[in-house]
């Protein structure tokens, strides 16, 4: 497998605030939107060093976590391995939940549910000295006004793109939210083929402060000709141009890494 690939380039995360933008030609579709409540999302990385691993993860996962998951509300799970891992795969899952106290209620619940505990006794039973994975880094997220739900796309193969945008500092990323929200770059992505799975704001996790997106495409042609039609896009060009909005001043970081899902992720 090839390496993994990683871009870092100047772009920030921000946040919505309390008023349209009026050079924003997209009120009516941000006021619509923004009437929803937004979900909450638990990004998830594991960290494996084998095949026994990633086996046995994604078999707890398809069999015990997603199952249960759905039973207690959330769902749309997506479960992803890197198409081109730097050594040998992560794997990255996506978890929505409608609020905080269901994300909070979450680990109570999983640990009084019978089905779950059977399904996933393999997973629990792993040994230190042969353990299920090496580690699992967690953030929560805060979905974006503009998009406030994950939207799952079409089932049929496709390629997805994990974009981080990290800030230096808080405001800074407040306004790269901003720029998605009522500054219409949501509503530019989607004109122009950059199909968006979800946006959130990191809350909880590491390099913050930083926000989050997933885009979906159908193949790496069809991401590079939408990011090439994104970049010249009139509507773009007018946002990105406006002093407040300069890159250098609200991004200081982007990476970005490609996913396969699985063929049981539900998203």
């Amino acid at each position: 497998m090839k390496r993994r690939m990683f871009v870092k380039a100047s772009v920030l995360s921000g946040s919505a605030v309390s008023f349209i933008h009026p050079l924003s030609p997209y009120m009516g579709s941000s006021q619509t939107q923004q009437s929803q409540n937004p979900e909450f999302y638990e990004l998830r990385i594991y960290t494996l060093k084998n095949g026994r691993q990633l086996k046995l993860v994604q078999n707890y996962l398809q069999q015990a976590a997603i199952p249960a998951f759905n039973r207690l509300g959330s769902q749309s799970i997506g479960v992803f391995t890197e198409y081109l891992p730097q050594g040998f795969t992560k794997l990255v899952v996506v978890i929505p939940f409608s609020s905080l106290d269901a994300y909070f209620k979450m680990p109570d619940q999983l640990a009084n549910d019978n089905a779950y505990q059977k399904a996933g006794a393999e997973y629990f039973a792993a040994d230190a000295t042969a353990p299920a994975y090496e580690r699992i880094e967690s953030s929560l997220l805060r979905a974006f006004a503009d998009m406030p739900k994950l939207e799952v796309p079409a089932q049929k193969p496709r390629i997805f793109e994990l974009r981080r945008y990290e800030s230096h500092n808080e405001i800074a990323g407040k306004k790269k939210i901003e720029m998605f929200n009522q500054g219409g770059e949501i509503t530019i992505f989607k004109r122009v083929g950059l199909t968006p799975v979800f946006f959130g704001e990191t809350l909880i996790g590491p390099m913050r402060p930083n926000l989050t997106y997933m885009l979906t495409f159908d193949n790496m042609e069809e991401h590079d000709q939408n990011w090439k039609a994104f970049g010249s896009d009139p509507d773009w060009k007018k946002i990105s141009s406006m002093p407040e909005y300069a890159n250098d001043k609200i991004v200081s970081n982007i990476t970005r890494t490609f996913l396969v899902p699985t063929s049981f992720s539900q998203v």
